[in-house]
Formats: C-alpha cells, structure tokens, sequence
C-alpha cells in the first residue's frame, strides 16, 4: 500500500506539470482608437477571430483591448494588423484610410497626422 501511495506521490507532479505546459496563454494590453459599442463589436469580433485569442474586451472610454493568447500560435503583430484590418489604428499598426472612411459616422475617430 506504501509503494502505490509513494508510487502516486511521485507521478502525481509530473501529472500536473504536463498540464501546465500546454497553458501557454499570455495577457496583453494595447491602444485601439474607436469611439462607440460598434467599434467594441467590431474590435472584439476581429480579435477573437485571429487563431489561439482566448479572449478579447475592448474598453470604451480608455480605448484599451485587453487580451488572452497564445503567442506560440499567433504573433502579436497580426492581431494588431487584423484589428487594423477593420478600420480601428492600434499602438502597431495603421488601418488603411478605405477602410477607416467606410466606417459609420459615429465611429470615426480623431486620427493623428503622422
């Protein structure tokens, strides 16, 4: 009965630390320009539509997404760029000026001029 007990004690760890290392999850936070709940669907849907974003919530008024991923199946770049991708300016990366013109009118932001 001592063998099994210490026999478990001993994989029990080894159990567990497997199970940690596929958790791979990192939390990031980032500016995204956007004004009004449209521009929260839209940022939040284009987020979590970016492969291994676990979650996604853009807040209003500080104009901060806050973020879970996986950063070994995705780059932080490219959800900076698909975040862009709908029209929305981030700390990395600049939505194209069609798309940002396309946006609703309540959804235009102030852009700075580079």
């Amino acid at each position: 009965m001592k063998k099994i007990i210490v026999l478990i004690l001993m994989i029990l760890p080894l159990l567990v630390g497997a199970q940690e290392s596929k958790d791979k999850n990192t939390k990031a936070n980032f500016l995204v320009k956007g004004n009004c709940e449209m521009c929260k669907k839209r940022i939040e849907k284009a987020a979590l539509s970016v492969k291994g974003i676990k979650m996604a919530t853009w807040d209003i008024p500080s104009n901060v997404i806050s973020i879970i991923y996986d950063p070994n199946k995705t780059p932080l770049e490219e959800i900076h760029n698909t975040i862009a991708s709908v029209g929305h300016d981030t700390a990395l990366s600049k939505a194209d000026d069609d798309v940002y013109n396309a946006l609703p009118m309540c959804c235009l932001y102030d852009r700075e001029q580079e």
